[in-house]
């Protein structure tokens, strides 16, 4: 099995053979209702995890949308989604990986190395055959999982501004231009950085593209430091799991561009 995806097929045996702690994170940029989706139809025994106020600290104009949470405070939300020492870990959405992803990253960061992303998510699962339960689920019995921060690496706005390796924008192509901005106060790209969308690490059926694939994708990189962003620190992690599948290792700015763009005084680029 891959260290950084499990299928639908792998995550029932998994299931059946072992102790897993199912993490719901379905969130998307303008969709206040998660829970809603959660209650409305989950995978059995998976516990809801809120993107805005259990994986990320209050937003900022000075820290950006979605700051890296405090490490007691990402503990505690752990031990209540009832995550025990060498559990592992699955963590889906219904949007190819998008926002469980941001849960992957986080809790690898915090230092859980068994923690995987359903590849192609609720719809993969349920396509594939797999149960749906509705409404709420018991609360777990607590867990006793102890985590840390710096188990992946991460940068700051100071050190994107002086990368001296490859820093990817992994926000749609037209963002990244400047063409439109819907959210940030200013449109456009820290300078220096290449476009490469988070979209395009997945294929039609929203599973990760094969590993084969994003090795191509990724094939200029190799030989350089990497480091990601997007608009608030979420998708990127979907960048890093994609470079994490072609075998590369990257650097998350959790700022991002929500971050960058408040700053009058980092500069901003703009085209292809």
């Amino acid at each position: 099995m891959s260290a950084v995806l499990i299928s639908p097929v792998e995550l029932r045996g998994a299931l059946s053979d072992r102790q897993v702690r199912l993490l719901d994170v379905r969130w998307a940029l303008g969709d206040p209702d998660g829970p809603q989706h959660y209650l409305n139809g989950h995978i059995p025994g998976a516990v809801f995890v809120d993107m805005e106020t259990e994986l990320a600290a209050p937003p900022s104009p000075a820290r950006g949308r979605h700051p890296l949470p405090d490490i007691a405070q990402l503990e505690k939300c752990a031990r209540s989604w009832g995550v025990r020492r060498g559990d592992p870990v699955v963590v889906y959405d219904a949007t190819g990986g998008m926002a469980a992803a941001r849960a992957w990253w986080l809790l690898r960061w915090a230092g859980i190395a068994d923690v995987r992303i359903l590849d192609g998510g609720l719809p993969g699962w349920t396509s594939a055959g797999g149960d749906i339960a509705t409404g709420t689920e018991p609360d777990p019995e607590p867990g006793d999982v102890e985590l840390s921060p710096g188990h992946l690496p991460v940068i700051d706005a100071d050190a994107a501004a002086r990368w001296r390796g490859v820093l990817l924008d992994a926000r749609a192509g037209e963002r990244y231009r400047g063409e439109v901005e819907p959210i940030d106060p200013r449109a456009g790209h820290i300078p220096g950085a290449i476009s490469a969308p988070t979209a395009e690490n997945l294929d039609a059926n929203g599973r990760f593209r094969a590993p084969a694939e994003l090795r191509d994708r990724f094939a200029g990189y190799r030989a350089e430091p990497v480091a990601v962003y997007c608009g608030s620190g979420v998708t990127a992690a979907h960048q890093v799991a994609a470079l994490a599948v072609a075998g590369i290792e990257a650097a998350l700015y959790p700022g991002s561009w929500s971050q960058w763009s408040h700053d009058p005084k980092r500069p901003v680029a703009t085209g292809s």
